[in-house]
């Protein structure tokens, strides 16, 4: 595992890409939008793109990224992570193990994993994810079968693990602040960033809030 100091503060404000909003932009023009308003992580999460579409996207999206020196985590494909040049990859309970995804991607990779539960968190945990992603806090339109967290839940999941955890679902301008004292060390959103007509606008100031409410490891 890595530095959990490090890494909670990657997760402070973690921007999933949705081409749903696009409004003529190209993707990669969108996350550097984000990164410029304040995003310290991006993940690039497009179920319909499969591929040499989605390598090319990745590679894009990548560069743009490390530019910044903002780290990319590509969602459940670890081998277009590898090609990629990505930092790490994102997997959830249905998806790859973090032991094999460890084992692809090497020791330096960052891997993250869905818990919606305090027994994932801490099998997880013990696998060697480096975050915890826990949701949907707020309910989701990207996953409509996604329940929605409490808050109750969310707090249980971050007191059982030593590992930083991120909030994620449906969280926005709007409802942010009610995470407060859930012991997250960040906030992950998609279309709460990526629908905003300014999107490093809207970053900024969902960063304001995001780092004031987060926990500063170690918690």
């Amino acid at each position: 595992m890595k530095d959990s100091e490090k890494i909670s503060e990657m997760l402070r404000l973690y921007a999933v890409t949705d081409r749903a909003w696009l409004r003529g932009m190209t993707l990669s023009q969108q996350v550097e939008q984000a990164i410029l308003g304040g995003a310290t992580m991006v993940q690039l999460r497009e179920k319909d793109m499969h591929g040499d579409e989605l390598l090319a996207e990745a590679k894009e999206i990548c560069a743009v990224c490390h530019k910044h020196g903002v780290p990319l985590l590509i969602d459940d494909d670890v081998e277009i992570a590898k090609r990629c040049g990505a930092d790490g990859v994102h997997v959830g309970q249905d998806d790859m193990r973090c032991e094999e995804a460890r084992r692809i991607l090497g020791p330096d990779a960052i891997i993250g994993v869905t818990a919606k539960t305090t027994l994932q968190a801490q099998r997880a945990q013990a696998a060697g994810a480096d975050y915890l992603g826990s949701g949907a806090v707020f309910g989701t339109s990207t996953k409509l079968n996604a329940k929605p967290m409490t808050r109750e839940m969310l707090a249980s999941i971050t007191a059982s693990v030593d590992i930083p955890v991120v909030a994620i679902g449906g969280i926005n301008l709007h409802n942010i602040e009610q995470l407060e004292g859930t012991g997250i060390a960040g906030v992950a959103e998609g279309s709460g960033i990526f629908a905003a007509e300014d999107i490093e606008s809207e970053c900024r100031e969902l960063r304001k809030i995001a780092d004031r409410i987060s926990v500063k490891w170690p918690a």
